[in-house]
């Protein structure tokens, strides 16, 4: 009888669809990594029969200011691209101190958890929840409880250390307990995913017997299909001879993208050569000031714009520039930005040691490695790439296929579906 009853459960359950919210402090409309990530994931999973829902915040990154649709709302619904979203209000503030940060934070894990154990009726499979912020998981922990889930911790950056080592958090006894937070939510995690082998291996090497999973940016195939064309040079006056170098993203602490002004301070004699920084954060005021300091004509700031463009624009630069500081935080870092354009073939020169030099430089020859934070090689790489065009044309190549065997979220969605079905019924 027992045999029998276990049998008809194992049917029951292989043909009951799963069901996983993910939680999340960040989603589109907004633009970024975890953002372009979660998203992508959604969908390919919704497209394995998971019936996937999303909890989040009103979009407000990086921009720190709630986007015009949503102002004045203390909640909100939605389907973007078929995925349902549920979304709550938070703290936002343009005040970049540590306490207007943690009130940010800690906003949003409250005003989650209060949405949804009051809203929330059905049960869930699991719940997805997206670190940083660390504090998030204190929310996940018990709206799983209530909703009779196990948790899957996904870890994109590894706090309080990145927080400890990028000088954010300095406090002695705020990071002592930050991390014994991490290490209970790790432990009260079922399956913890990570972005990169060196995060997956850090969490691996202090709870060995914790399940780990690597999920990799990536990319959806289907935005590459009929790209609309937006005429970048035309309209901002661009030759089509001109050399233009493309950084997209964030503007931030990490990347310590004044070295690309550095760069271009050496090579503001040719005319030809351009940089592109499109973004927003914290750092840009301060690299225009150094730009209107070093009177460079030669470096172009312009504001974020929508996904579907970011990648209409790329398709007209010759190479994009991927830099992150010089930390031993970084060694296990890979930029999503690396994807995008590597997909559109084109090819990247790269100031990130570790794990994105072995997998994009050394493995497969995508681009040209420069050392991080030294402008110096960063011009005498790009001096290399103007020499040999032929060469970085067949980077580009490379790259594309690349990505599209071994970072394509469908079958990334698949790793991570077969993970979940092993522990469906612990």
């Amino acid at each position: 009888m027992g045999k029998r009853r276990a049998k008809v459960n194992f049917i029951l359950s292989s043909t009951l669809k799963i069901k996983i919210l993910i939680l999340t402090q960040y989603f589109p409309p907004e633009i970024g990594a975890p953002q372009n990530r979660l998203f992508g994931l959604a969908k390919a999973l919704n497209k394995s029969k998971v019936d996937v829902k999303v909890l989040t915040a009103m979009p407000h990154y990086p921009q720190m200011v709630i986007h015009e649709k949503y102002q004045g709302k203390a909640f909100y619904h939605e389907k973007i691209d078929g995925i349902p979203i549920w979304r709550t209000k938070l703290f936002v503030s343009q005040n970049s101190s540590i306490i207007s940060r943690l009130r940010n934070y800690f906003s949003f894990m409250w005003n989650s958890y209060f949405y949804g154990k009051k809203n929330i009726k059905e049960k869930f499979d699991f719940i997805l929840c997206e670190s940083p912020p660390l504090f998030l998981g204190i929310s996940a922990y018990f709206l799983a409880k209530k909703l009779n889930a196990k948790i899957i911790f996904n870890v994109s950056d590894l706090w309080p250390e990145s927080a400890e080592k990028l000088g954010i958090i300095n406090n002695r006894f705020l990071l002592t307990l930050a991390t014994k937070l991490e290490e209970w939510l790790y432990k009260k995690s079922t399956i913890i995913t990570g972005q990169t082998n060196g995060i997956i291996n850090n969490i691996k090497n202090r709870f060995p017997n914790k399940t780990t999973l690597w999920i990799p940016n990536g990319i959806d195939e289907e935005q590459f299909i009929d790209i609309p064309t937006y005429n970048f040079r035309e309209k901002n006056n661009f030759h089509s001879s001109d050399k233009l170098f493309f950084y997209g993203g964030i503007i931030g602490h990490a990347q310590g993208l004044e070295i690309i002004l550095n760069a271009a301070n050496l090579l503001r004699t040719n005319t030809k050569i351009h940089f592109i920084l499109m973004g927003s954060g914290p750092e840009k005021p301060k690299l225009i000031k150094l730009k209107e300091k070093l009177k460079l004509t030669n470096v172009h700031f312009f504001d974020p714009i929508p996904k579907k463009d970011v990648l209409s624009v790329i398709q007209e630069m010759d190479a994009s520039i991927v830099p992150l500081k010089s930390l031993a935080l970084f060694l296990g870092a890979i930029p999503s930005k690396i994807f995008e354009n590597l997909m559109l073939e084109k090819p990247i020169i790269l100031g990130v040691d570790g794990e994105a030099k072995n997998i994009f430089i050394d493995d497969t020859p995508c681009g040209l490695f420069y050392e991080p934070d030294n402008f110096k090689d960063l011009y005498a790489k790009i001096n290399t790439f103007l020499e040999e065009p032929e060469v970085m044309l067949q980077y580009g190549r490379n790259g594309k296929k690349l990505v599209a065997d071994k970072f394509n979220r469908t079958k990334i969605s698949q790793k991570l579906l077969d993970c979940i079905n092993n522990h469906i019924n612990e």
